[in-house]
């Protein structure tokens, strides 16, 4: 698992890239159908359309997520905000120590490395274009611009990962 002591004080895309590739390669199914039993047992109180919807989205997008991963073929030219990086990984460490189950820590190995990926190597939100939210609202793109209807709401709630999110607002909701 990557931590922040592994993480140099200079850093490409492309080693960070290397180093996720590494950690992704050693997620399997069984890992992600525990992950997946996790989401199950976070969703118990979501209206059951709304429950499984969110369970085969969230599952299907960390297989997805994890394949892509590991297939990247993708060249990336800049540099990783290492301090950014060492603090994000801070912050997932916290999330991991305080997993009260196997399958969350399942749901916390996978999560981490997709959204350091997504985060830092693919400058994408955490939560993917298309991800609906209560109210019907959902993260879209403009151009290079990515905007989610929660940010605001949520940025100071404990274990969300929106200070690190690349999105902004969406400034059509309030």
């Amino acid at each position: 698992m990557i931590r922040s002591s592994d993480i140099p004080e200079k850093m490409t895309e492309m080693q960070l890239l290397e180093m996720l590739k590494k950690e992704a390669s050693s997620v399997h199914i069984k890992d992600i159908m525990s992950a997946s039993v996790y989401l199950r047992e976070d969703a118990r109180y979501l209206p059951p359309r709304e429950q499984k919807e969110f369970i085969e989205r969230f599952t299907r997008a960390f297989f997805n997520r994890i394949r892509d991963i590991k297939n990247d073929k993708n060249i990336y030219q800049g540099h990783v905000d290492t301090a950014g990086l060492k603090e994000f990984i801070d912050f997932l460490d916290q999330q991991l120590s305080q997993a009260k189950t196997e399958n969350e820590r399942c749901f916390q190995k996978i999560a981490r490395i997709i959204t350091i990926y997504v985060t830092f190597v693919r400058k994408e939100p955490v939560h993917p274009v298309g991800t609906r939210f209560p109210g019907g609202f959902t993260v879209r793109r403009e151009g290079n611009v990515f905007y989610c209807p929660v940010k605001d709401r949520q940025i100071n709630t404990p274990g969300a990962l929106c200070r690190f999110c690349v999105s902004i607002q969406d400034p059509d909701i309030s």
